[in-house]
């Protein structure tokens, strides 16, 4: 009998504004189905009877675009029909200036015990630049009413090498995200992907972007002021106080298992990764024929089961274990990586202490260039 993953990741694919840089399933919510939408998600939750969870993640889109009312039914839905006695952390996305007081007191009566909040900058004119909604007096007041409300375990995402964005802001920005006195930040820089409004303008040579010397230093700047302050840098993109990691990204990294529920959502099960349909009238019929969603599967070949644990593993601080490798895929790390590895070593990407692989800082900011050099064709 294999043992049934303990983490559920809930997609709400609604916004109430679409970000130039965005390319999650997503759609603007205005006229959409949102009531039947979460009644079916409820449905597709109850058809995979899921164990008592550990972990549990409500991203998007923007959930707290629900109003207090429609986040009241999701969370009291989703308190009786799953098994919340072992869970140790519930995160819930949501947009300063989304958060109400109303929306607030429903998460605080709810199960939820950690908030993930999209900052992404505190520059007024750059927040307008990327397509945001709110403004920097909001992103305070959020938080203070967090706080206020009980809630300490409050994240923000902050993104860097936007678009004209200089040193200066950066440092602004970072002094701004650690004067909040919370404990984890994750900080990204902006990927440009396809379909998106930003990919558009830099087709027509209309968006400019900092160099990658600019934004090496950014990102080196980044890691020895949060590490000044205390934070510890656990992932690729990620710092925390101690005690303070999120629990549910760390199973991604240490390539768990886990439910993907809603519209676009992505799961994997017993070795197979799939991936839910994404238009929302799709999934709704899809939901009420079938009681699941799922369009793409994918059943993951050894091999592939092997590049994954790696190049998700090395994202985190601590690396892979050799040891651990070696027992879940009966395969001798050596033979198959030793090579690979030492090449890496030699390029000062990668550095090996005793059973652990990991990623020396120079490799954190080349992460995804490290990690190809894993996929044995």
């Amino acid at each position: 009998m294999q043992k049934r993953p303990t983490s559920a990741y809930i997609h709400i694919p609604f916004c109430t504004q679409i970000c130039y840089y965005c390319d999650f399933s997503k759609v603007f919510i205005k006229n959409q189905p949102v009531d039947t939408y979460l009644e079916r998600l409820i449905a597709e939750v109850c058809h995979y009877d899921l164990p008592a969870l550990k972990t549990l993640y409500i991203g998007g889109g923007t959930p707290s675009a629900l109003s207090a009312q429609q986040l009241d039914y999701l969370l009291t839905n989703l308190e009786k029909t799953l098994d919340l006695t072992q869970l140790e952390e519930f995160t819930i996305e949501a947009n300063p200036g989304d958060l109400t007081a109303d929306k607030i007191a429903v998460l605080k009566n709810s199960a939820c015990n950690r908030i993930s909040l999209g900052v992404q900058t505190f520059d007024n004119k750059m927040l307008k630049r990327i397509g945001r909604s709110h403004n920097e007096a909001q992103i305070y007041e959020t938080i203070e009413s967090l706080k206020q409300a009980g809630f300490y375990n409050i994240s923000i995402d902050l993104i860097y090498a936007l678009p004209g964005q200089t040193m200066e802001q950066v440092v602004d920005n970072v002094a701004k995200a650690l004067a909040l006195d919370i404990p984890h930040l994750s900080l990204y820089s902006l990927i440009l992907e396809n379909h998106t409004v930003f990919m558009n303008r830099q087709k027509r040579g209309k968006l400019h972007l900092p160099g990658e010397d600019v934004e090496s230093e950014m990102f080196e700047y980044i890691l020895s002021e949060l590490e000044k302050h205390g934070f510890e840098h656990y992932e690729i993109s990620n710092f925390t106080k101690p005690g303070f990691e999120s629990r549910h990204n760390l199973m991604y990294w240490d390539n768990a298992e886990y439910y993907g529920l809603g519209a676009g959502a992505s799961g994997y099960l017993n070795g197979m990764r799939y991936r839910n349909r994404g238009p929302i009238q799709h999934y709704l019929k899809s939901i009420q024929e079938k009681g699941h969603a799922r369009l793409h599967e994918e059943y993951l070949t050894s091999s592939e089961q092997m590049e994954e644990e790696m190049f998700l593993g090395l994202r985190k601080k601590s690396g892979v274990s050799i040891a651990r490798f070696e027992e879940k895929f009966g395969h001798s790390f050596e033979e198959r990586y030793g090579k690979i590895v030492q090449e890496l070593v030699q390029e000062g990407l990668l550095q090996k202490e005793g059973d652990r692989i990991r990623m020396t800082k120079k490799g954190l900011f080349l992460g995804d260039t490290v990690a190809e050099r894993f996929i044995i064709e």
